[in-house]
């Protein structure tokens, strides 16, 4: 799988985002298909192509996505009422971008999970 992805350069702000957050170790943007009002995707700074590439040493990036969504959540006045935090793996699981990303969605009642 590629090291470079279309994240990679939004992370290195080589190409336009709406980034609504930027540590050493994540970024958050706003998703330009959102998928509800909100719809923020965040993902480590380091390339990780998917789940099943995340090493021990990946924790403190693991906790950080979380601690992020959270932060975001409250900010856009979410997290309260509720919002889900979504992460794909591989074709199954419809990840599209090789660089592992949790979607955070929110401010509507968001229906069941899985259609049946």
């Amino acid at each position: 799988m590629p090291e470079e992805t279309i994240f990679s350069k939004i992370i290195r702000q080589e190409i336009p985002a709406d980034i609504v957050y930027q540590d050493d170790l994540v970024t958050a943007f706003r998703d330009i298909n959102a998928q509800a009002p909100t719809h923020i995707l965040i993902i480590p700074n380091k390339h990780i192509p998917t789940a099943n590439d995340i090493g021990e040493e990946d924790e403190p990036i693991l906790g950080r996505i979380f601690t992020v969504a959270a932060k975001i959540a409250k900010e856009a006045g979410i997290a309260e009422d509720g919002y889900r935090l979504i992460m794909n793996c591989n074709t199954h699981g419809g990840q599209e971008v090789y660089h592992i990303h949790l979607h955070l969605l929110g401010g509507r009642p968001l229906g069941p999970m899985l259609s049946r």
